[in-house]
């Protein structure tokens, strides 16, 4: 048998103040709106659950018995109603992100310190993957990713401005073997490759040329899935690497690395944060596309 919850919270609210007024003041309703739920509830049950004088209100056994199991089964249920309401209401509650390893302006540090700081009842998860899969199926509430990667139905929010891949070694490579004058003079260097995962191939390094775009097969004489292994190894001069803009920036900034073949490397549409629907939105959620957007 399928009963009306506010029918029940009615009950509950009147056996707890055994007042008709008073039950009506707080659940802001009417006393005859309060007389005709009680005598619905007592409809459906079939036996009355209430004595009623015009002075005051008793319970039958029947209305003992229900009050004893109901009241605290509405109780945890209004808090967990109340609960729901707080995180539609106020950033708060776990965040769980999956987020590319090569989106610098994310995981670089910042960005996520100043918005813990900004909300302090967010708590947030993140895992730094490569892989493409199904966020939702693996339960979480967002990605961070190149948009050209990115499912269509889902809503897709700009967090960087226009990205460029880079090839880039060290002065000390360079002055030693040379600065190859286009793409394709790279294999005939060592280079430094990346890979997703044991067992794949090496990442293609891709370029442009009078609009028409193409890669090369490099042959890298040390492959990773480790970015920071790429790095130290090119700064130590162990060859030509190739990558984010943004992952090189500060090497580039410092010296350590310089930039080569930039004429055939153009920029493109950088990283979205993705989620499945801007319907009904947590808090948390919110927060984050606010904080993050450009």
């Amino acid at each position: 048998m399928q009963l009306d919850k506010n029918a029940l919270d009615v009950f509950v609210t009147v056996a707890e103040t055994r007042n008709f007024r008073v039950a009506a003041e707080r659940l802001g309703v009417t006393r005859p709106a309060i007389s005709q739920a009680l005598r619905r509830l007592e409809d459906r049950l079939n036996i009355s659950l209430m004595r009623r004088t015009t002075r005051s209100i008793s319970l039958t056994e029947a209305g003992e018995r229900l009050y004893a199991d109901v009241a605290p089964a509405m109780l945890q249920l209004n808090r967990a109603v109340s609960d729901i309401t707080e995180l539609a209401g106020e950033p708060r509650g776990q965040l769980r992100l999956a987020i590319s390893s090569i989106a610098e302006r994310i995981i670089g540090g910042e960005l996520l310190a100043s918005f813990i700081e900004r909300y302090p009842q967010v708590e947030l998860d993140i895992t730094v993957t490569d892989d493409e899969f199904d966020i939702v199926a693996q339960g979480y509430d967002a990605g961070v990713r190149l948009g050209e990667i990115i499912a269509q139905d889902m809503i897709a929010v700009p967090v960087s401005s226009r990205q460029r891949q880079v090839t880039v070694a060290a002065p000390y490579y360079l002055a030693r073997y040379g600065t190859p004058q286009h793409p394709n003079e790279l294999i005939q260097h060592r280079c430094i490759g990346w890979r997703k995962g044991p067992g794949l191939s090496p990442y293609r390094w891709e370029f442009a040329e009078n609009g028409r775009e193409f890669d090369v097969a490099v042959n890298p004489q040390l492959t990773t899935n480790d970015m920071g292994v790429m790095i130290r190894t090119a700064c130590a001069g162990g060859g030509i690497t190739f990558g984010m803009e943004e992952t090189f920036r500060s090497y580039i900034d410092r010296g350590e690395l310089v930039t080569l073949l930039d004429a055939w490397l153009p920029t493109f549409a950088g990283f979205y944060l993705y989620f499945p629907s801007r319907k009904n939105l947590a808090a948390k959620l919110r927060a984050l596309i606010d904080h993050v957007k450009m």
